[in-house]
């Protein structure tokens, strides 16, 4: 028999919220509903933060005057009894009276209604709203608990709600509150930390580490924002600050991770469930047919229905299949592919083996070849792969492709046209391109260049391998009179008319360009498919290569995110996305965004395309030069310039030269600017007679010169230098470039003191600008231009380029291009608007940007912008750093 003396008195309050936590805004906004509505389920996995968030909204409650109760069940409160004893604690917390009666084992069934009545008819006559929280309600088996559970939520009156979290879905009917709009639902796909919130949670418990956007993007992505792994990975970099070097591999080498999932996931399942599990976990994907044909096991639909519904750490996979599919969480799936690497080799190969051919049945190629490489069964891939249709080959088999390669011997790829072709287009692809030239060298040697069904197709391997060695030029002959079959390979199709529009906006044909890539129509059912979104990157290029900022930015952006949501982050479309898109932001002023976009995409800056490599790069030290220092710039720059120079790259190396000079200057390095125009001009010797994308390196050196010449007040002399740079820019429709010979231009007039011939110049690139969209292209010459465009202003101007002209003073104003070394904090306090001091309050909150800007009912855009105004202000560089000064000096709590 219980009695309120033998109940636990801690189970009526929640776990004290923990300094490392970080607020779930994001969250607590949805459970704000609950003063509409009846009940609140919160349904997931171990360690996504069921409990946390409910305590900060019963924290958030309270301090709102609500009353609100707190259960907490565990194993030992299965049965009715004493599951009742607890919800009576509980409800009369709430001031609900309740008499001290407790149901023994067996009671009538009567009792249950008579239970639900008192409670229905106490909590009716309290005049104010009343919550009560279960907390771990996967501890309740008895069906009568459950019966009186469901009776409580069906009658309860208005102003009692229910807020229930559990590892699996209660055996409770939500559908009539659920469509009565009573019901407030969070589940496995909404607990998890947003990256926004991953970087709050490791910025607040790392605080002396500064991870790079690049790290906590790779955090984000290895733990998925599972919060019990974030915790692990802090834990671990705090006791290990050199692990930050390797952590990709930082998961499944934890034996913490294996001991939490061990413990927590896999106790208490069956051994069935367990090997089923470990045999499926080969599989990046999968649904119920998959499942059946590898592990053998006919119920495979019912397990996987208690996979999901019990929360096992499984998602739900986007398909166009009927079937639902699934995937495990990145580490578990980790997890569970450590366990099966205990079994026999033959057993796993086994396991491959199904795989494969169950993929290959279906015609899911990719998977096919990865599953039939792993099991050791090289023929099986070669035979898929030969079999296969054309038309159902993609980019995203490149990687199963190239694993398979490696193992196969020449011989046996020589014999079979189509295999070397897609090999040697894949080598040619993944900035391989000696390999991809070697091959097709011996290919031609041997004969079996002669074949029909391969010949057609080799000026399009040549195409590729031009490419990567950054010689455009000789594309446009090899692919001019191209013809692709209209059911060939979709990088065939595709990929000739992406390459040739390349090679012609490199020479400066953007017309030519963006026609060849308007006659390349691609069918409704390809348009999401990788190559037709390298094809729509191309197009992007195309603007932005003409400095067309704001077209660039509307198709760019949708390019990219569909990329990312297809292809997945690091695909080939999106690397190119992202690449162009970057820039446009960081052109747009739009810094943030750009390093978002960057970050966590390091084959952007080692083995993508040349001209990707070559605007990450550039974008990437800027950015650097902007938000933290010149040392972290040109660090960043000298280690590319190895690299570029290691792999043959004239133009990327050049473009490193020549930011690196600027930066030199910026610092009043002369002597380090002068060593590096010395080194780009012997470049330029080498590629005077250059075309296509080569053609910049001459004009790089012009610029780089010219800037040179007026640091050492030689502006006559770099005007030549600055004429050959208009001419080059013009001639191949480069049109940021030309708006910067502009603003030198009128530079080095200034400094002859011509200011009607300054002024015209200008003028020139005010309209072009206006035009383009461009805002850093002005930004970046720093106060010396500011100075000329003030006094500009007060002249008589063209209404539309005064406009543009007073956009740009105000952005000149708020300081961006100024470093924040350069600020003083001293008299911040007064400096801060009030606006930015509420700003600051909101992100000392964990707030994303975009709930700041919906708290304040302001623009995004606005938000950041505020933002950057209070780094250099405060002489900060980051959020963290802002919040903590603003604390240390009592402008925030």
């Amino acid at each position: 028999m219980h009695t309120d003396k033998l109940l636990v008195s801690t189970k009526f309050a929640p776990p004290r919220i923990g300094t490392q936590t970080i607020l779930r805004q994001r969250l607590l906004e949805e459970l704000q509903r609950m003063a509409q509505c009846r009940v609140g389920l919160v349904t997931g996995s171990p360690g996504f933060g069921k409990t946390t968030l409910l305590a900060q909204w019963r924290q958030e409650m309270m301090r709102s005057g609500a009353d609100v109760a707190w259960l907490s069940l565990s194993a030992d409160d299965k049965h009715l009894a004493i599951f009742f004893a607890y919800m009576r604690g509980a409800l009369q917390r709430l001031g609900i009276p309740l008499d001290s009666g407790i149901p023994p084992e067996g009671a009538r069934p009567e009792f249950i209604d008579e239970v639900v009545a008192a409670i229905v008819d106490g909590a009716a006559g309290i005049n104010k709203e009343l919550f009560l929280v279960i907390d771990d309600y996967q501890h309740v088996v008895d069906p009568r608990s459950h019966q009186l559970m469901q009776k409580l939520l069906d009658h309860s009156p208005d102003n009692l709600h229910y807020v229930i979290s559990s590892r699996v879905g209660p055996p409770l009917s939500f559908s009539r509150l659920r469509l009565s709009g009573q019901l407030v639902e969070l589940d496995c796909a909404e607990l998890p930390f947003d990256l926004a919130e991953t970087r709050a949670f490791l910025e607040h418990n790392l605080a002396a580490m500064k991870l790079s956007p690049e790290e906590l993007h790779q955090i984000h992505q290895l733990t998925s924002g599972w919060p019990a792994t974030l915790q692990l990975v802090v834990i671990l970099l705090r006791s290990d600050p050199e692990a930050r070097s390797t952590l990709r591999e930082m998961g499944w080498r934890s034996d913490d991770l294996q001991s939490y999932l061990a413990e927590n996931v896999m106790a208490h399942l069956p051994p069935d469930l367990v090997a089923f599990m470990e045999d499926i976990s080969i599989c990046r994907r999968f649904n119920a047919s998959l499942a059946e044909a590898v592990t053998g096991c006919a119920p495979a639909q019912a397990m996987l229905k208690r996979l999901d519904e019990e929360n096992l750490l499984i998602f739900r996979v986007e398909a166009d299949d009927r079937q639902p599919w699934y995937r495990f969480h990145a580490l578990f799936a980790d997890f569970l592919a450590t366990r099966l690497a205990r079994r026999d080799n033959a057993a796993q190969n086994e396991l491959h083996r199904r795989a494969a051919r169950w993929f290959a049945e279906r015609k899911l190629l990719a998977e096919a070849v990865r599953h039939a490489t792993l099991a050791g069964d090289l023929g099986y891939a070669v035979e898929v792969i030969e079999q296969a249709a054309p038309a159902t080959w993609s980019l995203d088999q490149l990687s199963p492709l190239l694993r398979l390669l490696d193992r196969l011997p020449q011989d046996i790829l020589f014999s079979r046209p189509r295999l070397f072709f897609l090999g040697c287009l894949a080598y040619a692809l993944t900035a391989r391109p000696a390999k991809a030239e070697a091959w097709l060298e011996q290919f031609q040697r041997s004969g079996a260049a002669q074949q029909a069904d391969v010949a057609y197709r080799l000026p399009l391997v040549q195409a590729a391998i031009e490419v990567q060695h950054d010689r455009t030029e000789p594309i446009i002959d090899l692919l001019k009179d191209f013809q692709a079959l209209p059911d060939d390979y979709s990088v065939t199709r595709l990929g000739a008319p992406a390459l040739l529009a390349i090679a012609y906006l490199a020479a400066g044909r953007m017309e030519e360009a963006l026609q060849c890539l308007d006659a390349s129509v691609i069918p409704d059912a390809e348009r999401d498919a990788e190559m037709a979104l390298v094809a729509e990157g191309a197009r992007t290029l195309c603007y932005l290569q003409e400095g067309r900022m704001l077209e660039a930015e509307r198709i760019g952006s949708a390019q990219l995110a569909r990329a990312v949501a297809v292809h997945g982050h690091r695909s080939a479309s999106a690397y190119l996305g992202a690449a162009t898109l970057a820039d446009v932001y960081r052109e747009l002023d739009r810094s943030d965004e750009a390093r978002e976009v960057l970050a966590n995409r390091s084959g952007l800056l080692q083995w993508a395309m040349p001209d990707t490599m070559l605007r990450a790069t550039i974008c990437r030290a800027r950015l650097d030069l902007l938000q933290d220092s010149t040392a972290v710039a040109m660090g960043f720059l000298e280690r590319q310039e190895r690299h570029f120079r290691n792999i043959g790259q004239d133009r990327a190396l050049a473009h490193c030269l020549v930011e690196q000079a600027r930066i030199a200057l910026l610092e009043s390095d002369r002597a380090g600017a002068a060593e590096r125009v010395g080194r780009l001009e012997t470049l330029a010797l080498k590629h005077r007679d250059s075309l296509g994308f080569q053609a910049d390196i001459p004009a790089m050196a012009a610029l780089a010169r010219a800037r040179l010449l007026l640091a050492t007040n030689y502006p006559d002399k770099a005007l030549n230098d600055l004429e050959v740079l208009r001419d080059y820019a013009t001639g191949y429709r480069r049109g940021q470039l030309l708006v910067k010979s502009q603003l030198l231009m009128a530079i080095a007039q200034a400094d002859l003191l011509q200011p009607e011939r300054a002024d015209a110049h200008l003028l020139a690139a005010l309209a072009q600008g206006r035009q383009l969209g461009l805002v850093r292209t002005f930004l970046d010459e720093g106060e010396v231009l500011r100075r000329m465009l003030a006094a500009l202003a007060g002249k008589p101007v063209p209404e539309e380029e005064g406009a543009y002209l007073a956009q740009l003073l105000e952005r000149f104003g708020s300081g961006p291009t100024e470093r924040a070394g350069q600020s003083s904090a001293e008299g911040a306090p007064s400096m801060l608007t009030p606006r930015e001091l509420a700003i600051l309050q909101l992100i000392s909150q964990a707030m994303s940007n975009k709930r700041v800007a919906l708290t304040l009912n302001i623009s995004l855009e606005t938000v950041k912008w505020n933002l950057k105004n209070i780094y250099v202000k405060l002489g900060v560089s980051s959020r963290y750093d802002a919040v903590s000064w603003a604390r240390k000096h009592g402008l925030i709590e």
